[in-house]
């Protein structure tokens, strides 16, 4: 039996930054060959945001783990020419090069289908067709234009950026789905195709529920909101919970800036809340009673379960509301994630030894396949595997590697 999905899938990676690498990443992890195809003064996030002198940042590492790393000057006729046996003997092709960048190289889709009509040609981009094509696309600026920043914040503060990656490594994922999928239908045709994903439709998909609230808006205001006022708009709603049960972060002692819990308010958690809350009356008080009730007092009915949880720290908060089976859980930084036993148990909070600067923590692979056990490996040094692919896959000899080297083709 295959140890792992995606043997045998060689994956032909172009990119640079996040969005591209975290998908070459994925299906590294999920077992295929991915060969890190650099220019020769390699991925420029090698050396951003460095911590370590002389060694390959934090930024590179985390994103490039499980890989092959060569090195092609793609501008010169021999680069062009050892990138065409490259497409050759590919399953995949991931870039994401600014718009018409591919095309420039001589390498549009037309010419890859016809030097392999076997192969799944992935482009990142930041937008489809359109005005928007040429902005340059960032992660946060896909955040912007794709839905997220205008529904985030409270309603008398600016539109404000998450934390989470959705524009890049979220589209990643989303390019990891197509490309799946392309594979999954070349078994049946025979042939590859283009797979096309944008940075502001990934981060569109990730933010349907605000279009659901927009169209439900044109009916009156939106009950589950703790929103006062409402224009034509969604409104930026802090931290409601953005669904049909109300939910919020509640402050925990001692008060730093991550003792907070959030918690979600279910029909059938009342009634234990109204308990730990030291106010047991008002499970049978109409006023409190239902959500019909609860509903236009959310910001009062969060206060009282806050003065609470303001007494207490939020690990002994989190035991007594999961005594009673209330939705919950702790705000946790990423301090405490990377301290987090469970997730190490779990294979998500990972150490890897490199060979430049020592063990660095990274995220493990977040899709469990029972028949494919995921090993993190270390990311590849710039050209480390030059001699490995051209030489013993290719088939050039060293004198002509050696001429390469000194032309500025690797």
């Amino acid at each position: 039996m295959s140890r792992t999905a995606l043997e045998g899938v060689r994956v032909l990676d172009m990119t640079h930054v996040q969005s591209g690498p975290s998908a070459t990443q994925l299906l590294a992890w999920l077992g295929a060959d991915v060969v890190k195809v650099e220019a020769p003064g390699g991925d420029v996030t090698r050396r951003q945001l460095r911590d370590v002198p002389d060694a390959d940042s934090l930024y590179f590492t985390m994103l490039n783990c499980n890989k092959r790393s060569i090195t092609l000057n793609t501008k010169t006729e021999r680069g062009q020419e050892i990138l065409t046996a490259l497409i050759r003997g590919a399953d995949v092709m991931v870039e994401n090069f600014a718009p018409g960048a591919v095309e420039r190289m001589g390498f549009s889709w037309e010419r890859i289908r016809e030097i392999n009509p076997r192969i799944v040609y992935a482009s990142i981009k930041g937008f489809g067709d359109g005005p928007y094509t040429a902005f340059k696309a960032y992660e946060v600026v896909a955040q912007a234009m794709g839905g997220s920043m205008a529904t985030t914040g409270f309603q008398d503060g600016p539109p404000l950026a998450t934390g989470a990656q959705i524009g890049d490594s979220g589209t990643g994922i989303h390019a990891v789905a197509g490309i799946l999928a392309a594979l999954l239908q070349r078994e049946r045709t025979g042939r590859g195709q283009r797979v096309n994903v944008a940075m502001q439709h990934a981060v569109l998909n990730l933010c349907r529920v605000k279009l659901r609230d927009q169209q439900r808006l044109a009916h009156g205001p939106l009950a589950e909101y703790p929103n006062d006022d409402f224009t034509d708009d969604v409104p930026r709603s802090g931290n409601a919970s953005g669904g049909g049960q109300p939910g919020w972060a509640v402050k925990c002692a001692p008060g730093g800036p991550n003792d907070y819990v959030y918690v979600i308010v279910q029909p059938q958690g009342w009634q234990p809340i109204s308990e730990l809350i030291g106010r047991p009356e008002l499970a049978g008080d109409p006023e409190w009673a239902t959500p019909e009730a609860r509903l236009p007092k959310l910001a009062k009915m969060f206060q009282l379960i806050e003065e609470w949880t303001s007494t207490l720290p939020k690990w002994q908060v989190l035991q007594q509301l999961n005594r009673h089976n209330i939705p919950c859980g702790p705000i946790l930084s990423p301090k405490e994630i990377i301290e987090d036993e469970s997730l190490a148990a779990n294979d998500m909070i990972v150490e890897v030894e490199h060979p430049e600067r020592g063990t660095f923590t990274t995220v493990g692979n977040p899709l469990k396949l029972s028949d494919s056990p995921t090993t993190i490996t270390t990311p590849p040094l710039l050209g480390q595997h030059n001699e490995d692919i051209y030489i013993g896959e290719l088939g050039l000899g060293d004198e002509e590697l050696r001429l390469l080297r000194l032309g500025g083709v690797i």
